[in-house]
């Protein structure tokens, strides 16, 4: 028989997933400098904010029931060389649309019950802030300083 995603919707609850984000989850920001890529150089410092899961080879079904859970996203296969480590999927959104009108919303109204996890959330959301109302695609120095000190706070 044939699953539809409705389905698979209500199999995962909003508690089931918070869960899944405080043991496996993350929201991470990835701030890039000026570098130079061949005959291409930038000038301007980057930022990028992602939200993922990360689970074993085997959990994949699980990954894919999140997908449809939020109805977006994309996962991505992980090869890990380490002894000991087995390989793994990552489901992952870094689209900025995505993240401010779904991955933000939902764990606005269900927070992550992890004390890591809910502070990493709430410098996520003001990094994300920072980047998507800034005037020009540019990040200024301030705002580039400003990012550094709420990534710092992340993590830990």
């Amino acid at each position: 028989m044939m699953k539809d995603s409705t389905y698979y919707k209500h199999m995962l609850s909003a508690d089931y997933i918070v869960g899944l984000i405080d043991g496996e989850g993350s929201f991470s920001v990835f701030l890039h400098g000026p570098h130079k890529v061949g005959k291409y150089s930038t000038k301007n410092y980057r930022a990028e904010c992602h939200f993922y899961i990360k689970l074993r080879e085997d959990e994949l079904p699980l990954l894919k029931e999140v997908r449809v859970f939020f109805g977006c996203g994309q996962i991505y296969h992980q090869k890990d060389k380490r002894p000991n480590h087995r390989h793994c999927y990552r489901y992952e959104i870094s689209n900025y649309d995505k993240l401010g009108k779904v991955i933000i919303p939902f764990f606005q109204k269900h927070q992550p019950h992890s004390t890591g996890r809910k502070k990493d959330f709430i410098l996520f959301c003001q990094i994300f802030k920072i980047i998507t109302t800034r005037q020009n695609k540019s990040l200024s120095g301030q705002e580039v300083k400003q990012i550094r000190e709420l990534k710092e706070q992340m993590h830990k």
